[in-house]
């Protein structure tokens, strides 16, 4: 018995030693792994706890401001009043919203939008009720807040355009950032955050946007805020500053307040676009506060499509605008003389087709020579030269002037218009070009297509001596786009340093004769000044000592029929809106030291003569405001923004009856 038991004694202790071996073995790689993780691995794993505890937040910058020549505000920023929920602070969030509900309006569907959130975020997460508040409705919510559990009144920044539908076209909107807009920048991903969706803002809209700030606060397990430890402000977004004219562009928008037009007012010289205006608009600042589908579709249904910068993507045939063009090209290729004369009797023949001149049921002009056939818009002197030069010797020179082609302004939409040639139309239609259509094409119609932009800029080319002047809207560098050019201008201004890089851009000589341009500028004149000049009855009031040379254009936008040109007009006033001819006019002023020169086009206007009417008014409303007399933002150490460049600044971050 006695060696039996120490038998089993013996068993057992073996037993014991390597248990207790193993409870050894197992502390010790317990103890390895502790003094691991919490000495050699500390440093990583404080800095992992740390992260927990803290949560950096990203803090949107203040969007730059977009200001005229002068430093007036074009798109500033503004308090926004708002309103927040917290649900689990709240006694039921239906009862809440109904309580809210009866100190400011909250539609069905931002209820909609408000529970929705609740559902997917957590309840101590701020969802937003409603924005842009008034200060009586935020006050009341002040007031109110006792009997509102869980409301919170918040004050943020919002986008504001202080002169909203005169220059929409032209500094454009921001709203909310859609999935397609999303590049993986976070400032994106915050809510309520605004880019720029047209017009400059969207051009210049990441130096708008500036550099996001950041806020470090504390945050328990559930990730709930406790408290802020520390924040850093973003940087601001750049400042653009327009080469436009603010109160210029004002009053022209008055003054086509009830047309379907565009209009541009431009710098002969240096190229600056001193005002840009399309007729009718839209208020940019619908877009940043929430646009209703219905209005929505107000917009896009509207038969005169204010969503459209007819300025320059409107393309309309140019009609007797076009005549200098034609007339330059003759004088330069040698066709013909300033000398040269037509008669005209009012109609033209060419195989079995007549051609006829906008003055045929009087007899026509007689005998015209260049300068009295530009000042009378004779059409007989133009399908006779056209037929001598061809379309591809008109189109060379009509290129020349800024037709036919993009001219880079710094917008988004430019249309390149259209000069077409007989390479043109066999590869398009497989048709061979007629000759009847050149002489078409002398008058500014066929397939001829401009826009208003392109037809300021061919003005301002005649008027300054044949320089190849190009237009710019920005005093800003444009930022580089996908393709390497310089975004939508694809040419550079303003740097961040403030200096204006265009300014006194030297333009390239055309190679244009000084005397043909004289010809062209002369007979100009005298069709606003001479006795019988097509728009003779708008020269400029005597008052202002200076005079004006232009042209007078109508385009047809349909054939006219034998039945309307027998009654000698008499169908018009029962001819539809959309069917009646477009009215244009270009213009240069003053004559003798031109300065500005001007381009109207007013959709089915009726006549050219209309068009003049409205540049009478326009120009002397430029000559008057002389914008380029008075020092721009930056230029003579005047009018400095946030007071960096002197005083004054801001701180608040075809042919029917007609004359053509």
């Amino acid at each position: 018995m006695e060696r039996g038991d120490g038998n089993r004694h013996k068993a057992f202790t073996r037993r014991l030693a390597l248990l207790g071996g193993g409870q050894l073995a197992l502390a010790s790689l317990l103890m390895g792994r502790m003094y691991y993780l919490q000495v050699l691995e500390s440093d990583q794993y404080q800095m992992l706890a740390e992260e927990n505890r803290i949560s950096m937040r990203l803090l949107p910058p203040p969007r730059g401001l977009v200001l005229d020549r002068f430093g007036r505000e074009l798109a500033s920023n503004r308090q926004n009043y708002r309103v927040v929920l917290i649900a689990e602070q709240t006694n039921g969030v239906t009862k809440t919203l109904d309580r809210l509900a009866r100190v400011i309006p909250i539609r069905p569907h931002q209820r909609r939008r408000v529970l929705r959130e609740i559902k997917r975020k957590r309840p101590f997460v701020p969802i937003k009720v409603a924005e842009n508040l008034t200060w009586e409705q935020f006050a009341r919510i002040n007031v109110l807040l006792p009997d509102l559990p869980g409301v919170q009144p918040d004050v943020g920044e919002g986008r504001h355009y202080p002169v909203g539908a005169e220059t929409a076209h032209v500094v454009g909107y921001v709203s909310s950032v859609s999935e397609a807009d999303l590049t993986g920048d976070p400032l994106l991903e915050l809510p309520g955050f605004r880019i720029g969706k047209n017009g400059i803002e969207k051009v210049f809209d990441e130096s708008l946007r500036g550099k996001a700030g950041n806020s470090r606060v504390e945050v328990n397990a559930y990730g709930r805020e406790i408290r802020e430890l520390a924040r850093q402000d973003g940087q601001p977004g750049d400042d653009v500053v327009l080469t436009i004219d603010a109160g210029l562009q004002k009053k022209i928008t008055r003054l086509l307040a009830n047309e379907s037009a565009a209009a541009v007012v431009m710098d002969i010289h240096q190229g600056d676009i001193l005002a840009m205006v399309s007729a009718p608009s839209y208020d940019p600042n619908a877009f940043n506060l929430g646009m209703s589908n219905k209005a929505w579709q107000a917009l896009v249904q509207h038969p005169r499509k204010p969503l459209i910068n007819k300025a320059i993507a409107g393309q309309y045939p140019p009609g007797s605008t076009f005549k200098m063009v034609v007339a330059l090209a003759a004088l330069e290729a040698g066709v013909v003389g300033p000398g040269h004369k037509v008669f005209c009797n009012g109609v033209t023949k060419l195989g079995n087709t007549k051609f006829h001149c906008w003055r045929h049921r009087y007899g026509g002009h007689g005998w015209v020579d260049m300068k009295q056939s530009i000042a009378q818009s004779c059409d007989i002197y133009f399908y006779d030269i056209a037929r001598r030069l061809g379309v591809d010797r008109i189109g060379a020179m009509a290129r020349r002037f800024g037709l036919g082609e993009a001219l880079n302004i710094e917008l988004l939409g430019e249309r390149n218009g259209l000069v077409p040639s007989k390479d043109w139309k066999l590869a398009v239609t497989g048709v061979p070009w007629q000759l009847g259509e050149t002489l078409i094409t002398g008058i500014g119609q066929a397939y001829l297509l401009s826009t208003p932009l392109q037809l300021a800029v061919m003005a301002s080319r005649l008027a300054n001596g044949g320089m190849a002047v190009r237009p710019r809207l920005s005093r800003t560098r444009a930022p580089l786009s996908d393709d390497g050019g310089t975004g939508a201008a694809g040419k550079t201004g303003q740097g961040s340093d403030g200096e204006d890089h265009l300014a006194g851009q030297q333009a390239l000589p055309m190679g244009v004769s000084a005397a043909n341009l004289k010809v062209i500028t002369d007979a100009m004149s005298e069709a606003v000044n001479g006795k019988r000049g097509t728009a003779r009855k708008y020269k400029l009031d005597p008052k202002l000592e200076q005079l004006m040379a232009g042209k007078t254009g109508t385009a047809q936008v349909r054939r006219i029929s034998k039945v309307e040109r027998k009654a000698g007009g008499k169908l018009a006033k029962e001819t539809p809106w959309k069917e009646r001819d477009h009215a244009l006019f270009t213009a240069f002023a003053p004559v003798g030291a031109p300065r500005f020169a001007t381009a109207v086009v007013v959709e089915h206007g009726g006549s050219g003569t209309y068009a003049a009417k409205l540049t009478k008014d326009i120009m002397t409303e430029v000559l008057r405001g002389d914008p380029l007399a008075r020092a721009a933002v930056g230029q003579n150490g005047l009018g400095g923004i946030d007071g960096r460049n002197g005083a004054g600044g801001t701180d608040n971050r075809g042919n029917k009856e007609r004359k053509t």
